[in-house]
């Protein structure tokens, strides 16, 4: 059994410094996995769209596809965007089985990649003392995300044994600048942002702007093409596949009763 072709879903903003990210992050993985089928799809402007890369896996005979949404703040489901893209591939790509896989999600492992982001930043900047920090995300997420964003901002401050308040870019919760300020009112000078950003897009560079221009003294770089996303990625896609499995079989068991209740009718 062939297992169905993995496609990295990205629903950022269509731009330059995305595009390349999400590129170079398909590549580490097509190179750690070879035996499976990887391929991108922008909810933006960018291309492939969805429906280009669907349409050369149905030519190549691809029966079954797992998207896996790039989403390091909701948990409980994708983006209304990807939502969309999802239940559009269904209709237009009737004969072939699409799975949406959950969001990867403010899950604990990220805090690694932000630390060592955070100490090269640092170690750039000659920065020797800290007090305080930022942990800033694009986004608050989804109602369970915002849960668990607030929860990673507590276990970060528990392991560095510093207070950490918790940010975000796009204006739906504390922005850098206020997250800062508290920081500055509680006698915090030497403080740094730490990014749960996967790429420098827009949003990361204002954010980065802005952590400087209120007195930061280091902010973390992007994850980009990190190799530990790569099993992040490989959890999400093994899980739906999974159960895209499992319902193939139950449907397997079922034909035959259904069957036999059409003969006896």
């Amino acid at each position: 059994m062939t297992a169905p072709a993995l496609v990295l879903v990205s629903n950022g903003p269509a731009e330059i410094a995305t595009e390349q990210v999400v590129h170079a992050l398909r590549k580490e993985m097509q190179i750690r996995r070879p035996e499976l089928s990887i391929h991108l799809a922008f909810c933006g402007k960018a291309s492939p769209t969805g429906k280009q890369t669907l349409k050369a896996l149905d030519s190549r005979g691809t029966k079954e596809t797992v998207l896996v949404p790039l989403d390091f703040t909701s948990v409980a489901s994708a983006t209304e965007d990807v939502v969309a893209m999802h239940e559009s591939l269904k209709s237009a790509f009737p004969q072939m089985k699409i799975g949406l896989a959950k969001p990867i999600g403010p899950v604990s492992e990220l805090l690694n990649i932000v630390d060592e982001r955070l100490r090269a930043a640092l170690t750039a900047n000659r920065c020797l003392e800290l007090d305080g920090l930022v942990l800033a995300a694009p986004s608050f997420g989804d109602t369970r995300g915002s849960g668990v964003l607030l929860r990673r901002a507590r276990q970060w401050s528990s392991h560095h044994k510093l207070p950490v308040v918790f940010a975000c870019g796009d204006g739906t919760g504390s922005s850098v600048k206020s997250a800062i300020s508290s920081l500055h009112d509680q006698g915090r000078r030497s403080i740094a942002v730490g990014s749960l950003f996967l790429t420098p897009d827009d949003c990361y560079q204002a954010l980065y702007e802005n952590a400087l221009a209120n007195r930061a003294i280091a902010i973390s770089s992007p994850f980009g093409p990190d190799p530990r996303l790569c099993n992040l990625i490989m959890a999400r896609y093994s899980f739906e596949a999974m159960k895209m499995l499992d319902m193939a079989f139950e449907n397997q068991k079922q034909a035959p009763s259904n069957i036999a209740q059409l003969h006896l009718g």
